[in-house]
């Protein structure tokens, strides 16, 4: 009986610990299905999918630190200036063509100041309907900084809140735009602040010839401007002659307040040295001021190199006829 109870009673607390066992037993989840970024290379390197999307992402921008120099009189010497910039670009094809929408920010920090953020674009794009804050036509300058570091082609207000449509025909485009302006320069007055903008783009063999026209509802002037571009030798040139009413949002711009200059001239050629360095002398003209009735001559040069993938240098220097100065800047920038 002893060795039967014995044996009873070992098999009841095996029988007991093994259900104690079963009872604390984990069991491993199954792991959660994962989707990995892919990439797209429908619209260009650098898109991927959003996860779970059809629409294809580009996130880059670049960071700039600028050393300049200026003797023009009542500005300082020396000055520096750095900037961050970053856009989002996402796209995706749709039954009308390519859905884009895109933004960039960025924040210029000046010598010992804090940085100041703001918005540099924002649009959406679809089938060559593009409405948002843009830039518009006369950002695309000419070739060096020669021509924006004086008197600016074009007017100040280069990003503006408006609506345009691209036909692009492949050697031929053609587009119209309006967009607001400011009414804080000149003796503008009213709110009909609206500019009208067209632009016509041909191609023929290595040379490309544009013609943008814009007006001024609220000053009642225009500009306009023709260029072209060549690839000519080692390089490209680039020449165009820009007409203004009088003065408006759309005019050139110089030291005097409410001025223009009646005609513009510009010439530059980019010289490709190396695969990593250019360098591109300008030269600049501006006759028939309207207030004063003076002319006026800009010329320089501009030199680029890129130092690695992603790492480049600029530097250039400027001497302008009318203010006797001599201006320019040197620059790193890194992009991604």
């Amino acid at each position: 009986m002893n060795i039967k109870s014995l044996l009873i009673g070992s098999a009841a607390a095996l029988a007991v610990v093994s259900g104690a066992q079963a009872a604390d037993a984990i069991v491993a989840a199954e792991p959660e299905p994962m989707e990995y970024v892919r990439v797209c290379d429908a619209f260009g390197t650098g898109f991927f999918y959003i996860p779970g999307t059809e629409t294809c992402l580009r996130i880059g921008g670049y960071v700039r630190t600028q050393l300049e120099y200026s003797d023009n009189p009542g500005s300082n010497d020396w000055s520096t200036l750095a900037r961050a910039r970053v856009f989002f670009d996402a796209r995706e094809d749709t039954e009308y063509g390519t859905l884009r929408s895109f933004i960039a920010m960025q924040i210029d920090a000046s010598g010992a100041n804090g940085g100041s953020a703001y918005l540099d674009e924002a649009y959406i794009d679809i089938a060559g309907l593009r409405v948002g804050y843009m830039l518009n036509w006369w950002d695309d300058g000419f070739a060096g900084e020669t021509d924006s570091y004086f008197n600016s082609i074009g007017g100040p207000d280069t990003n503006n809140v408006a609506i345009r449509y691209w036909y692009d025909g492949g050697q031929f485009g053609a587009g119209v735009a309006v967009e607001t302006l400011a009414d804080s320069v000149g003796t503008s007055s009213g709110s009909d602040n609206v500019g009208i903008n067209g632009k016509v783009q041909f191609a023929f063999g290595p040379a490309t010839f544009d013609v943008i026209g814009s007006y001024d509802t609220a000053y009642e002037e225009g500009t306009i401007q023709a260029r072209i571009i060549a690839e000519l030798g080692p390089g490209s040139l680039q020449a165009g002659i820009i007409y203004n009413s009088g003065y408006s949002n759309y005019s050139a711009q110089s030291v005097l307040f409410n001025d223009a200059y009646e005609w513009q001239a510009v010439v530059a050629y980019e010289a490709n040295v190396t695969d990593r360095f250019t360098i591109t002398p300008a030269f600049q003209y501006d006759w028939d001021h309207n207030i004063t009735g003076d002319d006026d001559w800009t010329v320089g040069v501009t030199a680029g190199y890129q130092v690695t993938d992603n790492l480049s240098t600029l530097a250039t220097v400027n001497y302008n006829d009318s203010r006797d100065s001599v201006g320019g800047f040197l620059r790193l920038q890194r992009d991604f």
